[in-house]
């Protein structure tokens, strides 16, 4: 299983950005699918889940600026943040708990590389 991270870049604040994550390889399901980021000297941390069923959940400081959002027949899911601030620059990884056999409900946790999110003042 891979996953592709796309859409990093620089914007200026107050802009807006879209990342993209395509899922790839032996699935049968995408169980939870998670947006991490880490700035620079500090730990990775979730930014956003999104459920198969849809539900979403944020980090305090991105609620209403950030939208998580998937598409279950692509294996694909979408991190669409507006009014960005210089402290969302970040390094942002896609995380996503797969089942690649339909035989069991055993899942793992894979990692995309990470694309860098420069928001600038």
């Amino acid at each position: 299983v891979q996953l592709q991270a796309s859409g990093g870049g620089l914007v200026q604040a107050g802009g807006s950005l879209g990342l993209s994550c395509a899922a790839s390889g032996r699935i049968f399901r995408i169980e939870n699918m998670n947006w991490f980021r880490q700035a620079p000297g500090k730990e990775r941390k979730l930014v956003a889940t999104i459920t198969r069923r849809g539900t979403t959940d944020y980090v305090d400081s991105v609620k209403g600026r950030f939208t998580i959002s998937r598409d279950n027949a692509r294996n694909m899911f979408y991190l669409q943040m507006n009014t960005l601030r210089p402290e969302d620059t970040a390094v942002y990884y896609c995380n996503a708990d797969v089942r690649t056999d339909v035989r069991s409900t055993y899942s793992r946790f894979y990692w995309g590389q990470g694309t860098l999110v420069t928001v600038s003042s």
